[in-house]
């Protein structure tokens, strides 16, 4: 009998899965496609390196965050090719809002602190001098960690030789009081290792906040072509003794209502409601006294309606750096000496004072300092640049 034939079914072979690569983009999120209908993991429409991967610890007053934003361009030469992220406290993340230098920005919150533990960084810039920044600092995943942090003893040191003049400065009142001639921001880039330029700060403002401050302009009668002047009346309640009294500014009010060509306008925070009421109680309709409780993205749309800002060494002061505004800024307890107006106006300083700069919450000295501000300067100031403006 004939043996059946038995034929062997050919063996398919296995093909292994095609390994998942997850794209070193920017855009990529791991959630949902960076372009609808487009499937990133598998091809690319925008590819954007993420590059050096950079973190700033900035949990300083809101003037000192925009006062650090102007270290954002130094930082984009050096690593040109970079993804910047950025932590900040609740009270001051809207000031970093339309930042073109930015690709992230985290609120200081332990939801975020558990993202960024588990991301890997190739440079933290750790500008702050407290404990919790430098704490913070040293939980991350960092190859090199720039600026300060803890020994051993929980005792705040600087990381690398460059950060140990900004160090140094805190310990020593001579060097900080007397001194010292370099602008803050210089010596924070310094620290930081990164070139100074004298950047400017990096405060940006959206179409629609631009908008806004072109309508209300128009609403309140300040788009004629006239000088519009604002008092930055208060500050913050850590450092009351920085604003003028009310009688001074009532006194500055009454003076430039009649120079030709002059608006005048009241801004402010939440701070500074009860102060602004009083002074449109004293003066009337000679100021156009803006909100003071809408939020920070407005207040800083009102100072951007000024033209000039009168102010203290205070938050609204480097708002008005930031926005470019001519800057008239007074000082007493603060250091005049790391402002810097970029060439857009003056400092009153009170020359001769013995206790001044002090950076005293209390005042031994009836607040000599305030008292010798030059009301009859800054009148002048605003009556030259109310007449160049004239001439245009």
């Amino acid at each position: 009998m004939a043996k059946k034939r038995v034929t062997s079914k050919p063996v398919k072979k296995k093909t292994a899965a095609k390994k998942l690569v997850i794209p070193d983009c920017k855009r990529f999120t791991g959630y949902k496609p960076c372009f609808p209908g487009t499937t990133c993991y598998k091809e690319c429409v925008d590819h954007q390196p993420m590059g050096k991967r950079i973190l700033i610890v900035n949990l300083d007053a809101m003037g000192a965050v925009v006062q650090t934003t102007a270290m954002l361009p130094a930082i984009k030469r050096k690593y040109p090719n970079s993804h910047i992220s950025w932590i900040t406290l609740k009270n001051a993340y809207r000031l970093l809002d339309h930042n073109p230098y930015l690709d992230a920005v985290y609120v200081w919150e332990p939801e975020n602190w558990m993202i960024l533990q588990q991301m890997e960084f190739d440079i933290v810039y750790q500008t702050d001098k407290t404990k919790r920044s430098c704490a913070f600092a040293g939980t991350l995943n960092a190859r090199e960690v720039i600026g300060f942090g803890l020994n051993k003893n929980g005792k705040i040191i600087p990381l690398n030789t460059e950060a140990e003049y900004s160090y140094i400065l805190r310990l020593d009142d001579e060097l900080k009081f007397r001194k010292n001639e370099k602008y803050g921001t210089q010596i924070l880039q310094e620290s930081m290792k990164l070139t100074f330029k004298r950047d400017p700060y990096v405060l940006e403002l959206s179409k629609e906040e631009q908008e806004f401050c072109a309508a209300y302009k128009k609403e309140h009668g300040l788009d004629q072509g006239d000088l519009i002047v604002g008092f930055n009346t208060g500050c913050s309640y850590l450092y009351e003794n920085k604003k003028l009294t009310l009688d001074q500014h009532e006194q500055l009010i009454n003076a430039m209502h009649g120079i030709p060509g002059v608006k005048l306008v009241l801004v402010g925070g939440p701070e500074d409601t009860e102060r602004n009421a009083e002074l449109v109680r004293r003066v009337g309709p000679k100021v156009v006294s803006t909100p003071t409780t809408e939020g920070v993205r407005r207040g800083i749309c009102y100072e951007n309606v000024c033209d000039v800002i009168i102010t203290g060494d205070s938050f609204g002061m480097h708002v008005a750096i930031g926005l470019k505004k001519h800057v008239i800024a007074w000082f007493g307890l603060s250091c005049w000496s790391e402002i810097d107006l970029y060439d857009r106006g003056i400092k009153l300083i009170p020359e001769g004072l013995f206790c001044a700069p002090c950076w005293k919450r209390k005042c031994p000295y009836n607040l000599e300092c305030i008292q010798m501000v030059d009301l009859k300067r800054i009148e002048g100031e605003v009556t030259r640049l109310a007449a160049e403006r004239r001439k245009r």
